[in-house]
């Protein structure tokens, strides 16, 4: 076989932990689903205290993990773990309870958020400001940490993905905390690259633009239309698809970059 050929399992072998996955309209699902069909193991991180929280409501967890499961090949493992990273401890206790139950993790996919409780700059209190810190920055960075303390640099190339939101790209009016929040995520990641490498370990962000996790109806479809060029709005595989070849070989000479994938979204339209 040429060394140009892929192989049909380019994961194999290679346990990868995906954060913030409780609902199938999810993008964490669709990452989860997609790296299992690729051969990878899987562990999911799960906190459906948030979902509740939100007017979408938790989904099916057992659906979920059921979804995921579908998608393993062979001896490909799954396992789940539950976690609220407002403790401070909750990223480096994950670890060691995979390490404990699972051993080594080669891929790490920060795709937890929180979203609401949220305002403009004059609705802004500190705690608002720190929960979205807390969560969708300091766990991200905790749990980096994590992973590199536990990769062992003669294994496979490590991995790991933040997950932002455009936040550079345009405006976000009402969103400020988180913003700010994912921004931080984004202006770390040279930094944190530059760090890894010497660990043989790459580090991305992902900015997977406006993406239809179950909230898109039609009205508000036909307001942002023309924003559109592929006359489509963005689907979780469409940030899987991006996410798990990050995660192959082919993606290894990639480290320091935020990558929007937005099909063409342009904020300036009418």
């Amino acid at each position: 076989m040429s060394e140009l050929t892929r192989e049909r399992y380019p994961l194999k072998r290679r346990q990868i932990l995906i954060t913030g996955v409780s609902r199938r309209a999810g993008i964490g699902y669709a990452i989860a689903r997609k790296v299992a069909a690729l051969g990878a193991s899987v562990i999911i991180h799960h906190h459906q205290a948030h979902d509740r929280e939100q007017e979408w409501g938790a989904d099916d967890l057992n659906a979920v993990i059921e979804g995921i499961k579908k998608e393993l090949v062979e001896d490909a493992t799954f396992y789940e773990f539950q976690g609220n990273f407002m403790d401070a401890s909750a990223p480096e206790e994950l670890f060691k309870e995979i390490n404990k139950y699972c051993g080594h993790v080669d891929g790490l996919i920060c795709n937890h958020a929180l979203s609401g409780s949220d305002g403009f700059l004059e609705e802004l209190t500190a705690e608002m400001i720190d929960k979205h810190y807390i969560i969708n920055t300091r766990s991200s960075l905790l749990l980096a940490q994590s992973f590199m303390k536990q990769h062992l640099p003669d294994k496979n190339i490590g991995k790991v993905i933040f997950m932002t939101s455009g936040q550079q790209q345009g405006p976000m009016p009402g969103e400020v905390a988180y913003a700010t929040a994912k921004g931080g995520l984004a202006e770390i990641v040279l930094t944190l690259s530059d760090e890894l490498a010497a660990k043989n370990i790459t580090i991305n962000v992902v900015n997977p633009g406006p993406v239809d996790t179950g909230y898109l109806t039609e009205d508000k479809w036909k307001e942002v239309r023309s924003k559109f060029p592929f006359n489509r709005f963005g689907q979780p595989t469409d940030t899987a698809n991006l996410i798990s070849w990050l995660l192959t070989d082919e993606g290894s000479w990639i480290t320091g970059q935020v990558i929007n994938s937005e099909g063409g979204f342009a904020r300036w339209k009418s």
